[in-house]
């Protein structure tokens, strides 16, 4: 698709742009592509084979259905004065998209030219509720709640004495895969908020926080409250191997050491925020991760004994594949073990060593995956995203740069994320003279009375707000939004009940 060549332009600086340093010592001065990766026909002897190619196929899937808008709107534009025009516009569009178009748009045709950039956003609203189904009845990714994957899961953590895991990684969609793919954690296993530059909400998460330490004392869910176990919280900060002075993390200046200081500050942040108000006996875990948005590999901070998060002293999962990449299983989990804690079978690790070793086991599928599939690092090294999410919501995102997220309760307060995502966007479409889609979403509890009525109100209250902030966009016809609800208790997926291209009503006289 034509728009996604603007992410690798050198001169293209709307996105992120913190630097790397690299993974560790042994790495430094990488510039040119997948350099620091071994590229040799042979996968890791613990790459799960069967499990990228199923994620291959999921991702390349829904992304084929986003790409396949621009050529199939071309097609139809050059028959907009066909006598059957509009039968025949739809019959491509079921065709290639999958989708209807909107008869209140092509009927005009006739009249003035098609409105090509309202078809366009409409393509994407229609391929966003085609994606939301297909994850939400389907569970393509085998991770739902109640999934085989999903239990094991939550009974490992708990081995790892962890009764929660909470991570935030920024908000460029070059980070929307972390969970499922870089980390191959079950999204419904994890709470995941995307910020920009990974600056989570203090305030915000000291209540999740009690919401999830109520639940076990009122419901021993998901164990009891006396039990040795600890909530978890990562933040996954993100830099470029590839081009480290341009596409790194915009939010802290190009910068990859402030974005990891950065990053564990809010991390202490919250620790002391826990502390202050439940005394210290309330702690809580902390972990620091550093993702290369180029070839998917890990940079895991390592703790002191002060539980103090090092900035220095990391765990390279890059270098591990490297030096373990012609080592059986058994021998390259020996040496990850040895890494991690100083011991010489996985079943001897505890705790937190438990956890990384999983983590950075699952990883080298995802250096794997990275090499079958992108040979090692990827094509669009910087922004590619279809479209900007904004409000709360979105579990069934879990695909690189296909989301820009900006989570926020208020466009208010959520300006920052908000304009970045805007800016990048300008680039990626505006340029090319194609709007913005901005898909606005509020997942509420269908438990609670009212929370369906108060969620579309918050949909319309963001969506004027979004229409005044960005009015000279909007009156162009270059930024469009959809509206939708979800009920989180249920299984459905996302509802549509509102575009800006909806047809307009007659007034009446």
């Amino acid at each position: 698709m034509p728009l996604r060549g603007l992410a690798k332009a050198k001169n293209f600086t709307l996105g992120p742009t913190a630097p790397m340093k690299t993974f560790t010592e042994n790495i430094h001065q990488q510039t040119s592509r997948g350099q620091s990766l071994k590229i040799s026909g042979k996968s890791h002897s613990l790459t799960d084979n069967s499990e990228n190619k199923k994620l291959y196929e999921y991702e390349n899937q829904i992304k084929s259905d986003f790409d396949n808008i621009v050529p199939t709107l071309k097609e139809i534009a050059q028959i907009q004065h066909h006598e059957d025009f509009i039968e025949l516009a739809q019959k491509i569009s079921r065709a290639k998209l999958g989708i209807e178009l909107p008869f209140h748009i092509l009927e005009k045709s006739w009249v003035k030219p098609l409105d090509m950039r309202g078809l366009y956003a409409w393509c994407v609203f229609k391929q966003h509720e085609k994606l939301s189904k297909i994850f939400f009845e389907d569970d393509p990714l085998e991770s739902s709640e109640g999934s085989k994957k999903a239990i094991e899961f939550q009974e490992f953590l708990l081995k790892c004495g962890i009764h929660l895991l909470d991570i935030t990684p920024c908000s460029d969609g070059r980070l929307a895969h972390s969970v499922a793919y870089v980390m191959r954690i079950p999204f419904s296993s994890v709470r995941r908020r995307s910020h920009a530059g990974a600056l989570f909400d203090v305030e915000n998460t000291v209540n999740r926080w009690v919401k999830t330490e109520h639940k076990r004392y009122r419901e021993n869910n998901p164990n009891e409250p006396q039990k040795n176990t600890r909530y978890l919280k990562i933040v996954t900060y993100h830099f470029s191997s590839v081009d480290p002075k341009h596409q790194g993390c915009a939010a802290h200046g190009s910068d990859d050491h402030l974005a990891a200081h950065e990053g564990r500050k809010r991390l202490y942040d919250f620790r002391e925020a826990v502390e202050n108000s439940f005394c210290c006996g309330a702690s809580v875990d902390l972990m620091l991760i550093g993702l290369d948005t180029d070839t998917d590999a890990l940079k895991i901070h390592l703790s002191s004994k002060d539980l103090e998060i090092d900035l220095e002293k990391t765990i390279s999962t890059l270098d591990i594949y490297n030096s373990t990449l012609n080592l059986s299983k058994e021998e390259a989990e020996r040496e990850i073990c040895e890494i991690i804690g100083g011991k010489s079978t996985r079943n001897q690790l505890e705790g937190l060593d438990k956890f990384i070793f999983r983590i950075i086991k699952n990883n080298i599928s995802q250096i794997d995956y990275v090499k079958q599939f992108h040979d090692g690092s990827y094509q669009d090294i910087g922004h590619a995203e279809r479209f900007i999410g904004v409000g709360i919501g979105f579990k069934e995102v879990h695909l690189r740069n296909l989301t820009y997220f900006s989570h926020l309760d208020t466009v208010e307060e959520g300006a920052p994320d908000l304009d970045v995502g805007i800016k990048i966007f300008s680039g990626l479409n505006v340029s090319q003279d194609l709007p913005i889609p901005v898909v606005i979403r509020f997942d509420y509890s269908g438990k609670v009375p009212g929370a369906k009525e108060r969620a579309t109100k918050d949909c319309d209250r963001v969506n004027n707000a979004i229409s005044i902030r960005y009015k000279n966009l909007v009156d162009q016809g270059l930024l469009h939004t959809c509206l939708t609800i979800r009920d989180r208790d249920n299984v459905h997926s996302a509802q549509i009940i509102g575009m800006s291209l909806d047809k307009k009503s007659e007034e009446a006289h």
